[in-house]
């Protein structure tokens, strides 16, 4: 029980942290194009893993780096420049809002390949965080300049899709091996890969006309929302079943709508709160009250 509740907490930490990523991310953006955010964002955030590099070596498999090369692939690259460019579209606390259908796209993919099973109470939560998604997604003032976007907010969604595989394939790997060693040696692989692409994609990286408003915007971005966060993350989904873990990602949705409308002044239509009030009890019943187990004991430390 200990455990069980320690990887839940790392899980909502994980997910609050997380919340931070799109607030921070739109300030660099009105200074740097998504490509190049985005690769800054995971430079700042090797940093603070490079020492972990050293201290756990990886004991991998050939089958084992295969699929860390795909996870890392999906997860890194594809995933966050589909992510931001949907950003550069739309607002920070529709972005984050939208996040609401990750425990439910989780969910479904952990039922499909990890063979977790829902009861009836988590599906229901599931559906009213669905609705809660649709409703954020369909209001506001789509079209205007600064205002949310449909496109931007369901590229967003495409993003988690592509997360879930991330995720799943990350989780099966920690079944066998260290949280710590897959976190690490999986984040690299997908730095080096940015590192190759967005300079053929976007040309080379700005460093002056830089504002120190934005390099703390990206720093905190990869060390806060990058580093610590995928390493509580890993580490709670050894603790915890992926599809009720999964739920906690919705810590994400509430503080990065908080900071979009408390910090950068957005403006929530009423479909928008309805539906974050969904996201947000779909949340409280998942976790308090639904019954999900895990496929099987993980081994992994």
């Amino acid at each position: 029980m200990k455990g069980r509740a320690l990887g839940f907490t790392a899980c909502a930490l994980a997910g609050s942290f997380w919340g931070c990523g799109f607030f921070f991310g739109k300030i660099a953006l009105a200074e740097m194009s998504v490509g190049h955010m985005v690769l800054y964002r995971f430079l700042f955030g090797m940093v603070l893993l490079l020492p972990l590099l050293v201290t756990h070596p990886p004991k991998l498999n050939r089958t084992d780096w295969g699929l860390l090369l795909l996870a890392s692939f999906l997860g890194v690259p594809v995933q966050f420049l589909i992510q931001f460019y949907g950003l550069s579209l739309t607002t920070v606390s529709h972005a984050a809002l939208m996040i609401g259908t990750m425990p439910v796209i989780l969910a479904v993919g952990a039922a499909i390949f990890a063979h977790e099973r829902m009861d009836k109470v988590g599906w229901m939560a599931l559906t009213g965080s669905t609705c809660g998604a649709a409703l954020i997604a369909l209001s506001g003032k789509h079209g205007h300049r600064g205002e949310a976007s449909l496109p931007g907010d369901l590229l967003v969604v495409m993003s988690l899709g592509i997360a879930l595989f991330w995720l799943l394939i990350n989780k099966r790997l920690m079944e066998r091996n260290s949280h710590v060693v897959v976190t690490v040696y999986g984040l690299a692989l997908g730095t080096l890969m940015l590192m190759v692409w967005v300079p053929l994609q976007f040309g080379l990286p700005p460093i002056h006309h830089v504002s120190l408003k934005a390099w703390l915007a990206l720093a905190a971005s990869g060390v806060l929302c990058t580093a610590m966060t995928t390493l509580l993350w890993n580490w709670g989904m050894t603790q915890v079943p992926a599809s009720q873990a999964g739920v906690l990602l919705n810590m994400e949705p509430l503080v990065g709508s908080l900071l979009g409308v408390l910090v950068l002044g957005e403006r929530l239509g009423p479909g928008a709160w309805v539906g974050g009030g969904l996201i947000l009890a779909a949340a409280i019943t998942l976790t308090t009250h639904s019954k999900t187990h895990v496929r099987e004991t993980l081994s992994a430390t």
